[in-house]
C-alpha cells in the first residue's frame, strides 16, 4: 500500500511524497499538477509497486508545507527550480546516477517534458497525461480558430492577484466544481483539498503560473521513448495540440486517447491509466 514520506533534498526543503515499493527496485517518479495533489497517483503508485517498481509522487514545492519559499518570490517557483526539484529528489532516494522512469500530469507534465528534453539520457522512459509537448500547445494557441486560446484563458486569470482567493471561495467551490466535473470522486476531492485547500498552498501552487507567465518556452524534439495519454474530453487541451505532439518526439512514441475522459485521467481512469503506464515501462526496462 502507498505510504507517506518525507524527502530532504536540502536544508529547509522537506518533501511529503507518496511511496511504495523495494528500495533500490527501477524507479518511477511521478509529478502532480494543479489543481490537484501528489494523491492524483494513488492508484499507479500501488501498481507500480505490485509489479516492482520503486514509486515516489511527490507533493512538489509549495504544494508540501515543508518545501515552500515565500510564493511572492516568483522566481522561486520558475519551472527550472521544479526541474532541480525532481532531480534532487531522484538523488535524495538513492538514484543520483541511475536512470529512471518519469511520469507527469499537467504541470507536471511540464516538468516532465522538459526534463526529457535537458536529461535524455537518465530516463529509461516519459509518460505525459494531458499535456502536449509545449511546441504542440504553442502551435495550437497560435491557430486562427482560437479553440486553444479558449480552453486555456483559466491560465491568464491565475495571474490575476486575487486568484487564490477566488478559487477557494465558498468552501473551495471552484475547486470542488472543476475537479468534479473532471470525473474526480468525492473522496479524491477530499485528499486533493487536504494539500491545496489552503490560502499558502494555492498562493504557492498559482506561483508556478506566474513565474512562467503566458509563454511556454519552446523545447527541442525528446528522444526518450514517450508515451502520452490524452482523454478527449479533456477541456482544457484540444485535439490539435494533443495530436501534433507527435511531430516533437523523434524516440518511439505512443499516442493513446481514451474515450470520454477528461483532463483528470490518473482519477478518472486510472485502471486504463495502468495498463497502460505498465506497458510501457516494460517495453523500455532500466
Amino acid at each position: 500500500m502507498p505510504r507517506l514520506e518525507k524527502i530532504t533534498t536540502a536544508p529547509g526543503f522537506t518533501f511529503d511524497a507518496l511511496t511504495a515499493g523495494a528500495s533500490g527496485a527501477p524507479l518511477v517518479l511521478l509529478l502532480h499538477g494543479f489543481a490537484e495533489s501528489m494523491h492524483c497517483w494513488r492508484a499507479q503508485v500501488a501498481a507500480l509497486a505490485a509489479a516492482g517498481y520503486r514509486a515516489i509522487a511527490p507533493g512538489q514545492r509549495g504544494y508540501s508545507p515543508g518545501a515552500r519559499p515565500d510564493p511572492r518570490e516568483t522566481a522561486s517557483y520558475h519551472i527550472d527550480r521544479l526541474m532541480d526539484d525532481a532531480m534532487a529528489m531522484v538523488a535524495a532516494c538513492g538514484y543520483a546516477d541511475a536512470r529512471f522512469h518519469l511520469v507527469g500530469h499537467d504541470w507536471g507534465g511540464s516538468i516532465a517534458w522538459a526534463l526529457a528534453d535537458r536529461f535524455p539520457k537518465r530516463l529509461a522512459s516519459l509518460t505525459v497525461l494531458s499535456r502536449p509537448h509545449p511546441n504542440a500547445f504553442n502551435r495550437a494557441l497560435q491557430m486562427p480558430d482560437g479553440e486553444q486560446a479558449r480552453r486555456s484563458r483559466h491560465h491568464t486569470a491565475f495571474l490575476e492577484p486575487d486568484a487564490a482567493d477566488v478559487v477557494l471561495a465558498d468552501d473551495a467551490r471552484w475547486l470542488r466544481e472543476r475537479l468534479a466535473a473532471g470525473g474526480v470522486s468525492p473522496e479524491a476531492i477530499e485528499l486533493h483539498l487536504s494539500v491545496l485547500g489552503n490560502k499558502e498552498a494555492m498562493e504557492a501552487a498559482l506561483a508556478w503560473y506566474r513565474a512562467r507567465g503566458a509563454i511556454r518556452g519552446p523545447l527541442g524534439i525528446i528522444q526518450v521513448p514517450t508515451l502520452y495519454i490524452w482523454g478527449d474530453a479533456d477541456d482544457t487541451v484540444g485535439r490539435v495540440a494533443a495530436e501534433g505532439t507527435k511531430d516533437f518526439v523523434s524516440a518511439p512514441y505512443r499516442f493513446e486517447a481514451l474515450p470520454g475522459v477528461g483532463h483528470f485521467a490518473a482519477d478518472q481512469a486510472p485502471d486504463r491509466v495502468n495498463e497502460l503506464l505498465l506497458a510501457h515501462l516494460a517495453g523500455y526496462p532500466l
